[in-house]
C-alpha cells in the first residue's frame, strides 16, 4: 500500500475530476479540503493515529467548469432546448445547463418562444470520462459507480 496508489477525485457534486496519489489525497483530507468517500484499502498506522487509505475522495468545494448558461452559479439545472413533452430527446444535442431562474423563465417553451438565446448550441462533448479513467478501472473496480458510462446510465453514456 504505497503512496503512489491512485485515488479518484470527485468534485463536490460527485463529478469525476481527476486521479491523484494517496499522499496528495491525505493532504487534501487533512487540510479539510476533501472527504473520504471510499476506503477499500485498509488503514495506515502511525505511532499515535490510524488513517484510512482512500480509494475515492470528494472535494468539499466545487471546482467550476464551463457550462452553457453563462451565469456564475453553483445551482445549475438541465434544460431541454425542445421540451420533452413536445418531442425533444434527452440527448447531447437537446440538453443544456441553465441556472434555475433561466430554466424557470423558459419553462415548457423553446428558446425562441421564450425570447431567449443560447450562448452555444448544444453538442456532444469530446471529453470522455471513460477514456480519461479507463487505465485505472481494471485495478480500481470500486470506481465504476462514480464514472459515467461504466456502471450506470447517467443519461449521456
Amino acid at each position: 500500500m504505497g503512496p503512489a496508489l491512485p485515488v479518484l477525485v470527485l468534485n463536490q457534486n460527485y463529478e469525476p475530476l481527476n486521479v491523484c496519489n494517496v499522499r496528495r489525497a491525505f493532504v487534501l483530507v487533512d487540510r479539510g479540503k476533501a472527504e473520504i468517500i471510499e476506503n477499500g484499502r485498509g488503514y495506515l498506522h502511525s505511532p499515535t493515529a490510524v488513517f484510512e487509505i482512500p480509494s475515492v475522495i470528494r472535494l468539499i468545494y466545487l471546482i467550476r467548469r464551463p457550462r452553457y448558461c453563462g451565469k456564475q452559479t453553483r445551482d445549475l439545472t438541465l434544460d431541454h432546448v425542445l421540451p420533452r413533452h413536445r418531442g425533444g430527446g434527452h440527448d447531447w444535442e437537446n440538453v443544456v445547463a441553465a441556472c434555475k431562474p433561466c430554466n424557470h423563465h423558459k419553462a415548457g417553451r423553446t428558446p425562441q418562444e421564450a425570447h431567449m438565446h443560447l450562448h452555444k448550441d448544444p453538442y456532444q462533448p469530446t471529453y470522455s470520462y471513460l477514456r480519461s479513467f479507463y487505465p485505472y478501472l481494471e485495478s480500481q473496480e470500486g470506481w465504476r459507480k462514480f464514472i459515467p458510462g461504466t456502471d450506470g446510465d447517467f443519461g449521456f453514456a
